[in-house]
């Protein structure tokens, strides 16, 4: 890609959390926007400030009812149990907070601006983006909106014609998966952990014929992903020849986070991404997503600003970067009690590797089989 990658990024994850007993209670985009400049890797010319969405703009997919709900919420900092129960918000997993509204609508305003960005193609790394649960009328697992689907709405507004959405966050793209099973231009491939929440995308449910789920086992390795990228995603993304590619790269499915039960160094993110940047799709869109563990989720994010931008990841990262690292905290949990060294001067974990299991390559030779798999999707009616 001929234009070096922009970041699109914002203060507003800054101190912003879902509260002290939330899983989205560390910081995360913050940390890569700190990180990252610390490494020298951020010049301004490649930094854009996320615009925050308004109402309207949302309306291409959320439904009105839901969008305002969403605002009264953020103003009243409460709700009632009538919308709690219709829209899902005032939750456990979708609390109540100050910036309820601005945060998600900044990561909504930044994918639907990625997606006018990409209209002339190159790249566009959006950490704060990847909330994909989300619903039309409904919050679900931390995602007040969903902003993959807004941002390939934007893409497809913008001139895409055939979107390949790649998702190897721990948990199933159920609300990406809502927004375009069926359509025949899209493309969408979800690897995740089986039996984890929100229990959807078992291997057999393809979506109306656009949709490859691969459920993976505990314990999924480096070997084992590089067998999938190897055996499924990079064969059916390249048949489909899509002129848009949206990675959503949650930092979940990594070893050290704690809602899941994946075991991946964080080279497999990269490689997966790598691999992806191969294909030379002519617009690339790179989502955040899921992730828990502050150290882990910095030190693979920034890892992948360094992969768009083909940086090497250095063996000890400098004095200025580790001041980072060293000043995050991660209360009420018992790895943030005493953190191992190379979560505070190394960038690049140790590699997974181990052996593939059989039911590993069934699943993928099982999907292999589909006609989506091969670029032949069948023709139906666009959805949008």
């Amino acid at each position: 890609m001929q234009n070096p990658p922009l970041f699109l990024g914002s203060e507003i994850y800054r101190g912003s959390s879902y509260g002290q007993w939330h899983p989205l209670r560390v910081p995360r985009v913050s940390t890569v926007m700190d990180l990252s400049r610390a490494m020298g890797w951020l010049p301004e010319t490649q930094y854009r400030n996320s615009p925050r969405a308004k109402p309207k703009a949302l309306h291409i997919w959320h439904t009105e009812a839901y969008v305002a709900a969403l605002e009264q919420a953020e103003r009243d900092q409460a709700v009632s149990a009538e919308t709690r129960e219709r829209h899902g918000l005032g939750t456990v997993s979708n609390p109540i907070y100050p910036e309820m509204f601005r945060r998600p609508a900044t990561a909504a305003g930044a994918s639907l601006l990625a997606g006018e960005l990409l209209a002339d193609g190159g790249a566009i790394y959006h950490p704060g983006g990847g909330t994909h649960h989300g619903m039309p009328d409904r919050a679900g697992g931390f995602c007040y909106l969903n902003d993959p689907v807004l941002a390939m709405l934007s893409l497809r507004r913008a001139g895409a014609k055939r979107i390949a959405y790649v998702d190897i966050d721990a948990h199933h793209a159920d609300g990406v998966e809502a927004g375009f099973a069926g359509d025949p231009e899209t493309l969408l491939i979800s690897v995740h952990e089986e039996r984890r929440w929100p229990f959807t995308g078992g291997l057999d449910e393809d979506g109306g014929g656009n949709c490859l789920n691969l459920p993976v086992p505990r314990g999924l390795n480096d070997s084992e992903m590089t067998f999938i990228l190897n055996e499924l995603i990079l064969p059916a993304v390249g048949d489909f020849t899509p002129d848009a590619l949206v990675l959503q790269c949650g930092a979940d499915a990594v070893d050290e986070d704690p809602l899941s039960r994946l075991s991946l160094s964080n080279n497999a993110h990269w490689d997966v991404l790598r691999a992806l940047m191969g294909l030379k799709a002519p617009r690339l869109l790179v989502l955040g997503g899921g992730g828990y563990n502050p150290w882990s989720v910095g030190r693979l994010w920034t890892g992948v600003w360094a992969t768009l931008n083909g940086h090497d990841i250095p063996d000890r990262v400098p004095s200025d970067a580790e001041a980072v690292f060293r000043a995050l905290t991660w209360d009420k949990a018992r790895a943030g009690r005493n953190p191992p060294t190379h979560w505070f001067t190394t960038l690049r974990d140790i590699q997974r590797p181990g052996p593939i299991r059989p039911e590993i390559a069934e699943r993928v030779t099982q999907l292999r089989q589909r006609p989506a798999a091969r670029g032949n999707i069948p023709t139906g009616k666009l959805r949008y």
